[in-house]
């Protein structure tokens, strides 16, 4: 589907309208959604999801919240306008602020999912008066955690992903990056009939930007500790419930906990309950967000 740079177009979802827009900003263009209606939630997706990743989870949102997703410059629909250029977490970070002051009329509520999340954290840190509220589920932000030797490590692990992709391709990388994130691929007690994610062109090639430019992007994140705990916005850190507690996602989540002096939140599933747990993660999100 073809839009205009600053157009609308409209398709029925699910019996509820979906406004397709894109947004002109520094050095890309950005495809973003909107469904349903109430509170704006910006739920910033994990991994190499773009603006459906999480499908299933807006459609049981879209009675109580106007959900906004985007595909991140570079992913699906968001074009460079250098291809192939680097990419930044400032990049990200300034792109989430501009969509919200293109869309938003007052501060909003944000999801943010391991990636996600680290954006979420920053612009919380730079712009919190942009955010009423951010659940920052399982950031993978090497920064969060107190070790310095710790946090190394984890930048190290990112590292050695890529040359796992760049030697052996998604075959080898990917099993890899589950084992370090603790997600079992078999997706135990996943809720029934979900929406497929099939691994067509498109996905592929948002994993090899996602591994290639965004690893380096969070390997090289100097992060916003200290602004953290100055922010306006009120940060929840969330883990999966089945995220063991030894791997890093599950680590800086608690990290995070205790820079800010907040509860660390159960959410069901594990890393990726967002896609595996959705029914259930919208009834969690209508309670944590209007506590």
């Amino acid at each position: 589907m073809g839009l205009d740079r600053a157009g609308l177009a409209q398709a029925g979802h699910a019996g509820r309208d979906l406004a397709l827009r894109e947004l002109p900003v520094d050095g890309a263009t950005l495809y973003f959604e909107q469904r349903g209606t109430g509170p704006l939630l910006l739920i910033s997706q994990s991994g190499e999801g773009d603006a459906g990743r999480t499908t299933d989870l807006v459609d049981a949102l879209a009675d109580d919240f106007t959900v906004l997703t985007y595909d991140r410059r570079g992913l699906s629909r968001s074009t460079l306008d250098a291809p192939g250029g680097p990419v930044t977490m400032a990049d990200h970070v300034d792109d989430a602020h501009r969509l919200l002051a293109h869309v938003a009329d007052g501060p909003a509520l944000m999801l943010g999912c391991s990636f996600g999340a680290v954006i979420g954290l920053h612009l919380a840190a730079e712009h919190g008066e942009q955010l009423d509220t951010l659940i920052a589920h399982e950031p993978v932000a090497p920064w969060l955690l107190d070790a310095p030797s710790a946090s190394d490590a984890h930048r190290s692990e990112l590292a050695h992903l890529q040359d796992l992709f760049a030697t052996g391709g998604l075959p080898v990388a990917l099993p890899a990056i589950a084992a370090s994130l603790g997600i079992d691929p078999a997706q135990p007690g996943a809720e029934p009939g979900l929406t497929p994610q099939p691994m067509d062109d498109r996905r592929l090639a948002n994993f090899a930007q996602f591994i290639t430019a965004e690893f380096t992007a969070l390997r090289t994140d100097p992060g916003c500790r200290d602004l953290l705990r100055a922010t306006p916005t009120r940060i929840v850190p969330a883990t999966g419930r089945t995220t063991p507690a030894t791997v890093f996602d599950h680590q800086a989540a608690h990290s995070l906990g205790a820079l800010i002096g907040q509860e660390v939140i159960p959410f069901p599933g594990g890393h990726n309950g967002n896609t595996t747990h959705p029914r259930a993660w919208a009834a969690h999100l209508r309670t944590t967000l209007h506590p």
